[in-house]
């Protein structure tokens, strides 16, 4: 707690420590935590503390009747920020949490929705992000429940870790082994008209769980949240959802379990969705979307709305035509860990409208070419390989862009070998390369020094060529006709 001066002119450093200052002391650090759930949810603690204190040192009936009315102000003002009544020992739900309440021993660690940046040359440290956003780790007993469940070998991602955090997929497993169905949602905000290989990573991973799970699914393109937060048309904005819908059909998504849809022409035409979006708007306050995501007095009314329109594909009568009025079809949304905040607020807010809490599969972040100190990113043509790359392009981005783990000199890297852990072109094999024998021999011999960066980079170069190459070619199959098909809202093959 900060320090402040007691009305007896000590320095006082528990508000528990002096009877007469406990109001003084609480009310200063109130200023600090007006959309903080959890910090108010600690001086709530401190201050209850603080009157049974007062209570035990027979206090004078004013200090009683004080340091009680300002708990009862400070539960006023918890349950306006987070809808719930205070609970002492039950901090608020995941969804509500700030993030800017972490240890400061994570370190330079920018996490959220717009931005991700780390001074570390290794990326993210993400179990320090697992416990400061409060999800659980993919352990290999989860890995290994999948695997028998649905008979399949685990995806790359899951035995690699590329995948590693969850809420409650247990809870989705617990349902499927009882032949109860669930359905996936994930999405992509439409910022250019190329996607690059980054892009790709939670579409290639929903694509293998829609197939061994035999699920229904919806893609949200977000071209509303772009016009909002990008300075580009309305109209650029959709145009751009509609070719990244391309790149996304081309992934290889079953037409008769895949809808498909653009913010700006779905929530217009449909009134169960606008209606989730509204109730879920009636009960997030402006303090917490603040806490959550930083908006300031400044940003536009569009942006504070905005998460609400990103939480209602998680609620199954959001797409009536394909579950009709039920609302007890549970959603799992795999996506990268920097969408977390939409859904924790999402998870907190769907029981106090009636209806089940999403559950998550979180991703890594894929890094850019520089280093893995940021993600990929559109805006950046020298930091990403785009879907529409040439094969001279992608070979000459990695031999003078992808940040290399190895030495200065050949001699040196015979020597004393890489790190694969900081080289990048490594870092893009582990997404890339199936062969996890042949990806664990790279590492070895990369880290011996029988490797050298030039021929590591030469086997990226072959891993992505042949694989955009192929891409390209099913991106070419997409027809306006096929567009069409997977964004109009209609039934989909659905078993539950």
């Amino acid at each position: 707690m900060r320090q402040s001066m007691c009305q007896r002119g000590a320095s006082c450093h528990n508000i528990t420590s002096c009877s007469v200052c406990v109001c003084v002391c609480v009310s200063q650090l109130k200023m600090s935590a007006d959309s903080n759930p959890r910090a108010l949810h600690e001086q709530l603690r401190a201050q209850g503390d603080a009157v049974r204190e007062i209570k035990a040192q027979k206090g004078s009936k004013a200090e009683v009747d004080a340091a009680v009315q300002l708990l009862l102000k400070l539960k006023a003002d918890y349950k306006q920020l987070t809808g719930q009544d205070y609970q002492a020992g039950r901090p608020p739900p995941d969804a509500v949490m700030n993030d800017e309440d972490h240890d400061e021993d994570d370190g330079d660690d920018q996490v959220d929705p717009w931005n991700v940046s780390t001074s570390s040359a290794k990326g993210v440290d993400y179990d320090k992000l697992i416990v400061r956003f409060g999800s659980s780790k993919i352990d290999q007993e989860l890995v290994d429940r999948i695997a028998r469940l649905t008979g399949k070998t685990p995806h790359r991602f899951l035995r690699r870790g590329i995948f590693f955090s969850h809420r409650d997929m247990h809870q989705i497993l617990d349902a499927f082994e009882k032949q109860k169905s669930f359905y996936l949602y994930t999405g992509r905000g439409p910022s250019s008209e190329a996607m690059h290989v980054g892009h790709l990573i939670p579409f290639i991973f929903t694509k293998w769980l829609q197939d061994v799970f035999d699920v229904p699914l919806v893609i949200q393109m977000t071209d509303d949240e772009k016009y909002l937060w990008k300075d580009l048309s309305l109209e650029d904005c959709h145009r751009y959802a509609v070719e990244n819908a391309r790149d996304i059909i081309a992934c290889g998504f079953d037409l008769d379990k895949t809808f498909l849809f653009s913010d700006l022409e779905y929530m217009g035409a449909s009134p169960s969705f606008y209606r989730n979006v509204v109730k879920v708007q009636k009960h997030v306050t402006f303090n917490q979307v603040k806490g959550i995501f930083g908006f300031t007095d400044s940003d536009c009314i569009g942006k504070i709305s905005f998460p609400a329109i990103q939480a209602a594909p998680s609620f199954s009568n959001s797409f009536p035509q394909i579950f009709g009025d039920r609302n007890d079809v549970q959603c799992l949304i795999p996506c990268a860990i920097d969408q977390d905040p939409y859904f924790r607020m999402t998870r907190d807010v769907a029981p106090r409208i009636g209806y089940l809490k999403p559950a998550l599969l979180h991703s890594t972040f894929f890094p850019a070419l520089q280093g893995a100190q940021t993600k990929m990113s559109a805006s950046d043509a020298n930091s990403s390989i785009f879907l529409t790359d040439t094969p001279k392009q992608i070979k000459n981005k990695v031999n003078k862009h992808a940040f290399s783990g190895g030495k200065d000199t050949v001699e040196e890297h015979r020597k004393f070998g890489g790190n694969p852990d900081v080289d990048v072109s490594f870092m893009y094999l582990t997404f890339f390369l199936d062969d996890d024998e042949q990806l664990e021999k790279i590492r070895q011999d990369y880290r011996s020094g029988a490797l050298l960066t030039g021929e590591l980079k030469k086997c990226l170069i072959e891993t992505l060529q042949p694989m955009i190459a192929a891409h390209q070619e099913r991106r070419k199959l997409v027809t306006d006709e096929t567009v069409r098909q997977f964004m109009t809202p209609r039934k989909l093959r659905f078993n539950c």
